[in-house]
C-alpha cells in the first residue's frame, strides 16, 4: 500500500498568516512538501506527500479522538474510483484535531482539500479506520 499519493489544497486568505496555514496543513499530513500558487487572484497552498506514511498524523488523530467510524463513513462516501476526496475544517486542524466539513459553507475560512489516490482506497480506509465489527472482531 505504499502507492498512496496524498494532494491537499487550501486557500490562504488575507487575513491569515501563510506560515500557520502551511502548519496545519502539517498537523494532518506527514512531512508534506508545501508549494504555495497563485490563482485567479487568489493564494493557495498545494501539498503533497506519497506512501501510507503521509497519513499516519490522521490515523493517529482518528485513534485519538475517537472517531473512527464516523471518519470511515466520511471516507467512503468521498471514494470515487481510486481517489478518495475529504474536506477538514482548516480551524479545527491548525489547534491539532480533525473535524469533517462540506466543501463549502461549514468551514468559515474554507476548508482544506484533500485527496488520496492508491491502488485499492477500500483496504486503504481499513487500515486508516477500520470497522467497529472488525476491531471487535480482532479483540
Amino acid at each position: 500500500m505504499n502507492d498512496v499519493h496524498i494532494r491537499a489544497e487550501v486557500e490562504v486568505k488575507l487575513t491569515e498568516d501563510l506560515e500557520k496555514v502551511k502548519q496545519t496543513i502539517r498537523n494532518m499530513i506527514q512531512n508534506p512538501t508545501i508549494e504555495t500558487v497563485q490563482r485567479e487572484g487568489r493564494c493557495f497552498l498545494a501539498a503533497e506527500a506519497k506512501g501510507r506514511d503521509g497519513l499516519s498524523k490522521l490515523y493517529n488523530l482518528v485513534r485519538q479522538e475517537r472517531i473512527r467510524d464516523a471518519s470511515r463513513k466520511v471516507l467512503f462516501q468521498g471514494l470515487r474510483g481510486n481517489t478518495i476526496t475529504i474536506f477538514l475544517n482548516k480551524q479545527v486542524a491548525f489547534v491539532g484535531h480533525v473535524s469533517f466539513c462540506k466543501p463549502v459553507a461549514e468551514s468559515p475560512l474554507g476548508p482544506i482539500k484533500i485527496e488520496i489516490t492508491c491502488e485499492d482506497p477500500r483496504a486503504l480506509i481499513d487500515w486508516l479506520t477500520p470497522s467497529s465489527t472488525e476491531r471487535a472482531a480482532s479483540e
